[in-house]
């Protein structure tokens, strides 16, 4: 009786084992990457809509950007998990979809996607060709070791290009030309044909789903009734609602109340094996303890090592950030907390100023996610702010042999004790057609920029490649870019390391007194025209008082550029009429005596849109 009953353990193990495996096999987790504008959103609508995974009465464009930025401005900020089955010659899959922005600020949105899936959708416009963040993130899918599936897209364009630009993927995948898909994500054309290329292709995930649990959290969401939900893929091991977990690398343990799977809503389960992609909710309440690259596994029987997760995020230009009203600084912290669980690429720390008060210094990915940053915090936070003029890191050594790195103007030493400043450089590729090549390039020499290489992609277009400051390009670069090139320039970048340069710190003084907000790094070619057009500005935008107010831009203790705001005059004089002119000037000088004393101490109220005014000089 024993050895039977043994035999029936061993068989209904083995079965299991057989199961689990099966269903591991009809798993395949991909993500779609693209350049901006190039109809990753569109193409995903396609597929949910093929897969039936949403109602044709549900169905809307851009169904995945779920945010009003994100459908207002048509760009995808935030990347989407969500989960479809698909039936092949009586199979039924699971397609575990990763919907990822293309634009150089939200790469790292990008790199998380890619790091839980097997294969990519490497989708091109047929009227554009390839562009430089196609480039950056068909490198990135590379490293990682990831199937590419290319897709020829807006084929039903009258402008599509499909031999030429399939001579184009050809030269940067390799592969052979019947293997690209012609699709359109406008009328569905390819749609099948890209699901059965994902099926046959795109290879089944790996892992043991009796091992020890191994799952990679790659983002999460703020819920404000239920706390932080944690997405993550299930690498090895099985996690099954009540299980007691831990979070390998904040080391906080948690009960799994809900387990489930990302469709069109959370869909809970009872158990999520290795291989597939799902969420977690354990009623946590506080944005630190959820970290994204944090490995999840068991209390009791846990993991020998936690996934290698995600390169810490390098913010490339940094801003302050302060509350209108002093008094909000707790409720600004507590947004950004929130709001970095939604966009883990943004980090912040307290910083305090003279003008400002108490207030967060910033790290972005560029000037749009500071964009998004801030309009995020209004729409979705009520929080208006001010943000500081923004400014990238530098390495200052000095005449100690120090080296310290300076995320803000205000916390660089005195000139007399630096020896040297060093500035971030970036390695900068361009894509346009070769009747911009003169004109980007004097834009690219005004930047200060060497060029390194030029390639010639097809007879009209031309890949640029020069070594600019990252300073640079952070404030309108990419608009002036856009503006010379009529939109057909592509623009990519990457840092490469840091040079000294000769570079200065402007302070705008109003009255003599610094006004440590608006105080920037710039290089000293620059500065004289920068610290015109500020005071030129805030002339404009600071209102009149009761004394005069001098606006300075200055270096050190050297005046470069100065502007006046005339005081509100009264005519002390009307009343004299006729008689000695003694009595007039005793007037007047009595008038003199107390503007002098009024502006020792007044104070001058700078309007939120003087500062506003300053990040777009």
């Amino acid at each position: 009786m024993y050895v039977i009953s043994k035999i029936l353990y061993l068989c209904a193990r083995f079965f299991k084992r057989t199961i689990i495996a099966f269903q591991m096999n009809n798993i395949r987790n991909f993500c779609i990457i693209a350049h901006i504008d190039h109809g990753k959103s569109t193409l995903a609508d396609r597929l949910l809509q093929y897969t039936k995974t949403i109602a044709d009465r549900d169905m809307e464009n851009q169904v995945l950007d779920d945010m009003d930025l994100e459908r207002e401005r048509g760009i995808t900020i935030k990347s989407h998990a969500i989960q479809m089955r698909h039936t092949l010659d009586g199979q039924e899959y699971v397609l575990n979809l990763i919907d990822t922005p293309g634009h150089v600020d939200f790469s790292y949105e990008v790199s998380r996607s890619i790091a839980a899936c097997e294969g990519a959708l490497l989708v091109i416009d047929a009227t554009q060709g390839i562009q430089a963040q196609t480039i950056s993130n068909v490198y990135m899918a590379i490293e990682n070791n990831l199937e590419i599936i290319p897709v020829l897209n807006k084929m039903d364009m009258p402008a599509a290009q499909p031999e030429e630009v399939k001579d184009q993927i050809i030269e940067l995948i390799g592969g052979r030309r019947e293997d690209i898909i012609e699709a359109s994500g406008k009328t569905g054309q390819g749609v099948e044909e890209i699901l059965k290329a994902i099926i046959e292709k795109v290879p089944a995930p790996k892992g043991d789903p009796n091992a020890p649990l191994q799952a990679l959290i790659f983002d999460s969401v703020f819920n404000p009734f239920r706390g932080i939900i944690a997405y993550f893929r299930v690498y090895n091991g099985t996690l099954s609602t009540g299980d007691l977990v831990k979070f390998v690398n904040t080391k906080k343990e948690y009960n799994a109340d809900e387990i489930g799977v990302l469709e069109m809503d959370l869909c809970p389960k009872n158990k999520i094996s290795a291989g597939n992609v799902g969420y977690i909710i354990s009623g946590i309440k506080q944005a630190t303890e959820v970290k994204v690259g944090d490995t999840i596994t068991h209390v009791e029987n846990p993991c020998e090592k936690a996934i290698e997760g995600f390169a810490e995020v390098k913010p490339m230009v940094y801003a302050g950030v302060y509350p209108i009203e002093t008094d909000q600084y707790e409720e600004l912290r507590t947004s950004l907390e929130k709001l970095q669980l939604n966009d883990a690429s943004l980090t912040f720390v307290p910083e305090s100023s003279i003008a400002l008060g108490f207030g967060f210094r910033c790290g972005f990915l560029g000037m749009l996610h500071m964009d998004i940053v801030q309009e995020r915090l209004s729409r979705e936070f009520d929080m208006d702010v001010i943000t500081t003029v923004p400014n990238v890191s530098y390495k200052v050594l000095t005449s100690k042999g120090e080296t310290i790195e300076v995320h803000n103007p205000a916390g660089l030493p005195e000139q007399k004790a630096i020896s040297l400043i060093e500035e971030p450089y970036i390695k900068a590729d361009i894509i346009t057609k070769s009747e911009f090549y003169g004109p980007i390039t004097k834009l690219c020499m005004e930047k200060r920029g060497i060029k390194t290489n030029e390639h010639y992609l097809t007879s009209d277009r031309i890949e640029l490649n020069f070594e600019m400051p990252l300073a640079e390009i952070v404030f309108d670069f990419y608009d002036k870019l856009k503006s010379i090139s009529k939109g057909y320039a592509s623009f990519d970048y990457h840092p490469i390391d840091y040079r000294e340069s000769r570079l200065v710190k402007l302070d705008i003084l109003l009255n003599g007194e610094p006004v440590d907000a608006m105080s920037s790094l710039i290089h000293e070619s620059n500065a004289y025209d920068f610290g015109k057009n500020i005071c030129e500005k805030l002339k404009e935008l600071i209102p009149r008082h009761q004394f005069d107010i001098a606006i300075q831009a200055a270096i050190g203790t050297k005046i470069i550029s100065r502007s006046t705001i005339k005081a509100f005059r009264k005519d002390v004089t009307a009343k004299c009429y006729g008689g000695d002119i003694s009595r007039k000037r005793k007037l007047l000088d009595k008038q003199k005596k107390g503007k002098k004393r009024m502006k020792q101490i007044g104070d001058v109220e700078v309007p939120q849109k003087a500062f506003l005014a300053v990040l777009k000089i």
